[in-house]
């Protein structure tokens, strides 16, 4: 009798073991997926001549990005000491999780497959390289883009990301943040803000005395395509952050996570809206879409803790806020073609201070010292590198190169052919 319940007890944690890796991998592939979301919310919101250029970076980062993170930034990231601020150096991912480990029952037995968390954290940092791709668009170099790609994913962000989740220091000091409203989304707007300010506005965007010239983007349907997109993709990344639904705790808790994700992406959508129609007085589309982003990237710092109609509060007040930081930094002169330093960057900061509403082991003070930590780390690091590749190989195109459009300068071909007035 003792041998069959020894192994049924085997059986189940098997079970539960290929249940978890299962669900963190389906997880990891929606976060991927949002790679999609990206390129096609960027391409959607620049000009025509400036598409194949922002696709090929899209799919160029997270080639990078992955083979970065597997080269060395996965193991700066998770090797080294608890509770420090400089980390490991070295490289690859460990072996497999072995069946004794699996089946060993203790509190330290890891759940989940080795390789299955690595492959969920690359498309994590994906997604923070991501961000600063539509920043930085229309009159960057591409070839200086990717060098910067190299190490903000194979060092910037895994330095920050030991800090967190790593187990250092900021972990050690109680800051939470569940699914990186910080540590993904504030970091990409940190090192997108030092490219944006090294590269210098689009030329035409500001004039004399103040003006504002808007620059629309060429495809508002393939935006909206990237926003849902990048909805759908949302689940992943904060309902794979709970790591594992093969106990009922753990699947309720998904549940919850996956109804406050939604319901803060629609109070996002509805509060954007209705502020760009009470200021601009009309229903714009951009706003919106930027609305739902707002309110997904809010949650994303918690959204295990609120309640479903305390997250779409949640959500709604990032969709305010992204509408009046999109505005303001325009009167900045701070010139980001898709809002990405407002929806990943302000409201990633309005995620992280709404966390302690909810959730009461966290702390304002813990928050404050993440939230600067993080911004303070990603920001100088990647101003000192634009400076750097600024100096040694130049990161803007030539004014006639803008003028043209990058696709033709740097790729050698339109993304909408058919609509070109020349011929070659």
């Amino acid at each position: 009798m003792e041998e069959m319940i020894l192994a049924t007890a085997d059986e189940v944690r098997h079970l539960a073991y290929a249940i978890d890796t299962f669900y963190f991998l389906i997880c990891g592939a929606l976060v991927m997926w949002m790679a999609a979301g990206f390129a096609m919310l960027e391409a959607g919101l620049v000009r025509a001549k400036n598409t194949t250029e922002i696709l090929t970076k899209n799919v160029a980062l997270y080639a990078i990005a992955c083979t970065m993170y597997l080269i060395c930034g996965y193991y700066i990231m998770y090797s080294s000491d608890a509770g420090g601020i400089f980390p490991s150096l070295g490289g690859l991912i460990g072996d497999e999780n072995s069946v004794a480990d699996v089946l060993s029952g203790d509190e330290d037995a890891p759940y989940y497959s080795a390789r299955s968390d690595y492959f969920f954290q690359v498309v994590f940092v994906a997604t923070c390289m991501s961000i600063v791709s539509g920043a930085v668009a229309e009159r960057m170099k591409l070839w200086a883009f990717l060098a910067f790609a190299v190490v903000m994913t194979g060092f910037i962000y895994p330095v920050s990301g030991y800090w967190t989740w790593g187990g250092g220091f900021l972990d050690e000091a109680g800051f939470s943040d569940f699914a990186g409203s910080g540590i993904v989304h504030m970091a990409g707007a940190a090192a997108a803000l030092a490219g944006v300010l090294v590269l210098g506005a689009r030329k035409g965007k500001y004039g004399k005395d103040g003006q504002i010239n808007a620059i629309p983007g060429a495809n508002m349907p393939l935006a909206t395509l990237g926003t849902f997109i990048l909805w759908l993709g949302w689940f992943g990344f904060n309902g794979g952050s709970e790591l594992k639904m093969s106990d009922v705790d753990s699947a309720n808790n998904v549940a919850q996570v996956f109804v406050n994700t939604n319901a803060a992406a629609a109070g996002g959508v509805i509060a954007a809206l209705i502020f760009a129609r009470l200021w601009f007085k009309k229903a714009d589309l951009t706003m919106a879409l930027n609305g739902a982003l707002a309110g997904l990237v809010a949650i994303t710092a918690e959204p295990l803790a609120p309640s479903a109609p305390g997250a779409a509060l949640i959500g709604a007040v990032g969709g305010l806020i992204v509408v009046f930081s999109i505005i303001t930094l325009d009167k900045l002169k701070i010139d980001d073609p898709v809002g990405a330093i407002s929806v990943h960057g302000v409201v990633g900061i309005w995620g992280l201070l709404a966390v302690p509403l909810s959730n009461e082991d966290a702390t304002f003070g813990a928050q404050i010292l993440g939230m600067v930590s993080i911004f303070a780390w990603v920001f100088i690091a990647s101003l000192i590198v634009w400076v750097i590749l600024k100096a040694v190989m130049g990161i803007r195109v030539s004014e006639e190169e803008e003028y043209e459009g990058v696709d033709i300068a740097e790729c050698g071909m339109e993304a909408y052919p058919e609509f070109a007035t020349t011929r070659k």
